[in-house]
């Protein structure tokens, strides 16, 4: 579904990513994690076409990325960003129906409209459908953004989710609500790209996790493999212990001291 080939990329004479390679199937969510300055968020851009690499290509469906005109991408390709903020009030049911926009011209067919309908249910929004959105709390609203970018793939087989930190700011209960829809997409088949802070919450969902540190790959592969305490060492400048969970697929985080020295 996706197999990104040796990617640099550089803004002026700063090297931002540098040589990453991997690949993301149909039916896996993968959990980019990262310090802050890794090269996260750039490889995002660089996956939804929002810049161009330095070097290297990115093949989406076996085609390179730089073959698909942006129309062609939305149809088939959607992306929840970090920030959603509205100037503009919309219900809620406006704002879902909005990620179907690719797929129809003037007005939304009947397939469109249960589209919209089934996602709204699938992500227990339907009881506000006609509130203004910007009456809505964080993890409300950003459930509503989930509904709209998934409203835009549902019925597209092996459609790609690119997911950009979806449970900054919010508290544990929408935390959790909002990685179990992204893995059970990934579980209908979908290919999910999901930016993540939380290494355990990586841990938990993810199907591979690709750590990354100062624009380098660290580590790629099932997160048993990947979540050791000497590779969160060297991303993360700091040492942890491995707690054993028969519940999760590899060992829970905690955090034991920071280095005083930055490396």
């Amino acid at each position: 579904m996706i197999a990104v080939k040796n990617i640099h990329y550089s803004a002026g004479q700063v090297k931002l990513l540098d040589d990453i390679s991997f690949d993301v199937q149909p039916g896996e969510l993968l959990a980019i994690i990262g310090a802050n300055g890794a090269g996260k968020s750039t490889l995002l851009k660089l996956l939804c076409k929002e810049i161009r690499a330095s070097a290297g290509t990115i093949y989406i469906r076996e085609q390179p990325i730089d073959r698909y005109k942006i129309d062609h991408l939305a149809k088939f390709r959607a992306v929840l960003a970090q920030s959603n903020t509205l100037s503009i009030s919309f219900k809620v049911h406006e704002l879902v129906m909005m990620g179907r926009y690719p797929h129809f011209e003037n007005n939304p067919t009947a397939i469109d409209l249960e589209i919209v309908r089934t996602v709204m249910e699938e992500t227990g929004i339907t009881s506000f459908a006609d509130r203004d959105y910007n009456t809505l709390s964080g993890g409300e609203q950003q459930r509503v953004q989930l509904a709209r970018v998934i409203a835009q793939i549902y019925d597209q087989p092996k459609g790609l989710l690119f997911l950009d930190e979806p449970t900054n700011g919010l508290d544990l209960l929408y935390q959790q609500q909002i990685l179990v829809l992204a893995r059970n997409l990934a579980d209908r088949g979908y290919c999910v790209v999901s930016i993540l802070h939380d290494i355990n919450f990586a841990s938990r969902y993810a199907d591979n996790v690709l750590m990354l540190k100062k624009g380098k790959r660290i580590a790629f592969g099932r997160p048993k493999d990947v979540v050791t305490c000497e590779n969160i060492h060297q991303a993360f400048n700091i040492r942890v212990r491995l707690l054993n969970d028969d519940e999760f697929k590899c060992p829970l985080v905690i955090p034991s001291m920071i280095l005083s020295e930055q490396t």
